[in-house]
């Protein structure tokens, strides 16, 4: 690699960081960039172990920065697609409210996506809903025509070839162990490499707390990693589900419930449940590093969490160890669904920033720290707005760093 010293290193090798990379050298081209990722491959984690789904922009609180960037990031993504070649599959999504109770929430959905400037929002009841999913059951429900499938692997494949390409240096294999503060910059050792920077943007995802605190910045949470589990629907069954469909979710709740996806590949998804993971890249039970999991457990912000959610995680471990109870949470969206339709899938663990007094912060959380960026939080749809959360940071470093151009 580039034995001098760059502009800006970016850490993190998922979508997010792929994506910041390439918005700093669209905005400032004669940046010197590298980014380091700690796997021997880019998009190891989140990027590449979640749904594929393509948001609207529906479900975020109108004014957030998650509002704003998802629905900024979903006409981006759509651009880059096309012009990269990476499919996109126009599935269409449906909200379906079940029983009556779940009416209310449902229409405060779809006011939410309105405001949010969400296209296309139908509000629907069972006839129109046969049309569009014959195998779904509602007393009302939202079709969101604009929701769509993709590989988000494919994407971040595609971003590392651009960024590459407008003279990045990419690195695999350099996990970042420490950060060193000099007068007019930083080193940071990564790899056994100590790569000399002026300023530095993080995104680390399940490790975001723990390479921020690294770079000298005051966290104020904890990342915490819940698994995700799928099934997929046997192939003789794949005609249940024609797109997306989807539970009224908690709104107390970062998750969304257990849903059920036609995938790019035309494979169908049943998932995610969210259990606590025992270790930060968690996939499966028997993946537990006592250190980390003994990091959650000292961590008063996760018993605070844990006691006002104590019943829904109950119902998610449930979720977990039993198919039966699985397929019941899926019945509830496709009645005619069985759990010998299920074969066991993969599973994702999400990096959820959680606050000492138990908060689950709901919002794209960013922090900086002397000459750095730190990215905190990016949950859901994270994915879906990175290229319009890689041009947040890159203007917020613009205005941070003072560099050329920068407005």
């Amino acid at each position: 690699m580039n034995d001098g010293r760059y502009d800006v290193v970016v850490v993190g090798g998922g979508i997010v960081g792929l994506a910041t990379a390439r918005a700093l050298l669209d905005r400032y081209p004669d940046l010197r960039v590298a980014l380091l990722e700690k796997e021997d491959a880019l998009a190891r984690h989140q990027t590449g172990h979640n749904s594929g789904v393509l948001h609207a922009g529906i479900y975020y609180r109108p004014g957030s920065v998650r509002a704003r960037l998802c629905v900024e990031g979903v006409r981006l993504m759509r651009e880059f697609c096309a012009a990269s070649g990476v499919p996109i599959a126009p599935t269409g999504k449906v909200i379906v409210a079940v029983a009556p109770e779940e009416v209310p929430r449902l229409r405060d959905l779809l006011a939410r996506g309105r405001a949010n400037g969400v296209p296309g929002l139908e509000h629907i009841g069972p006839e129109r809903l046969r049309e569009i999913e014959p195998h779904a059951a509602a007393v009302e429900a939202i079709y969101s025509p604009h929701t769509a499938s993709l590989s988000f692997a494919a994407v971040a494949d595609a971003l590392a070839t651009d960024v590459r390409r407008r003279g990045a240096t990419v690195v695999t294999g350099a996990r970042v162990t420490a950060v060193r503060r000099l007068p007019d910059g930083l080193v940071v050792h990564a790899g056994g490499r100590e790569i000399a920077a002026r300023y530095l943007v993080t995104c680390a995802g399940l490790y975001a707390d723990v390479v921020a605190r690294l770079a000298g910045a005051r966290v104020g949470v904890r990342i915490l990693p819940f698994r995700g589990e799928y099934y997929v629907l046997r192939p003789q069954r794949r005609d249940l589900v024609r797109g997306l469909i989807y539970p009224v979710p908690d709104p107390a709740l970062p998750f969304l419930g257990v849903h059920l996806t036609r995938m790019v590949d035309g494979r169908v998804e049943a998932g995610p449940n969210a259990v606590l993971a025992l270790a930060r890249e968690g996939y499966a039970w028997n993946r537990l590093h006592p250190g980390e999991l003994l990091g959650t457990l000292g961590y008063a912000g996760f018993w605070r969490l844990a006691r006002r959610y104590w019943r829904t995680g109950v119902d998610e471990v449930a979720r977990s160890l039993s198919k039966a109870a699985f397929a019941r949470a899926l019945r509830r969206l496709v009645p005619d669904l069985r759990a010998d339709d299920l074969e066991r899938g993969g599973a994702g663990v999400r990096a959820q920033a959680v606050a000492p007094d138990g908060t689950l912060v709901d919002d794209f959380h960013i922090v900086s720290s002397e000459r750095a960026i730190h990215v905190l939080n990016a949950p859901s749809p994270a994915a879906t707005a990175s290229l319009a959360i890689g041009r947040y940071l890159a203007a917020e470093a613009g205005r941070a760093f003072g560099l050329a151009g920068a407005s």
